[in-house]
């Protein structure tokens, strides 16, 4: 009988390992996988821009709210709001109704 070498027992032992290892998940060439991470990053990118947009669109309605609320509350306006929670002019109503106060 003639006896393996060690490179040959070796080389054996090392295909053995990978494949108990598995496979590569990504079997893509490294320029591919950097291409798809870029994209990745860009996509992120993207979404923090669009972030900041929804932030700042935010920030403005918030200020302009504020501010109609105060001109509802100015005292021109408070003639026609009513203590009671009931306004006298009824925007929501029957334009033929009155309003009985």
């Amino acid at each position: 009988m003639t006896r393996p070498s060690t490179s040959s027992v070796g080389l054996i032992l090392l295909l053995i390992g990978y494949a108990a290892a598995g496979a590569e998940t990504d079997v893509r060439p490294r320029g591919v996988r950097s291409s798809a991470c870029q994209e990745h990053t860009n996509l992120h990118n993207r979404l923090d821009v669009v972030e900041k947009k929804v932030e700042d669109t935010v920030e403005k309605l918030e200020a302009e709210m504020a501010a109609l609320l105060d001109a509802i509350e100015a005292p021109k306006w408070r003639s026609l709001l009513d203590n009671t929670g009931n306004t006298a002019v009824d925007i929501l109503g029957d334009p033929g109704q009155k309003v009985l106060n």
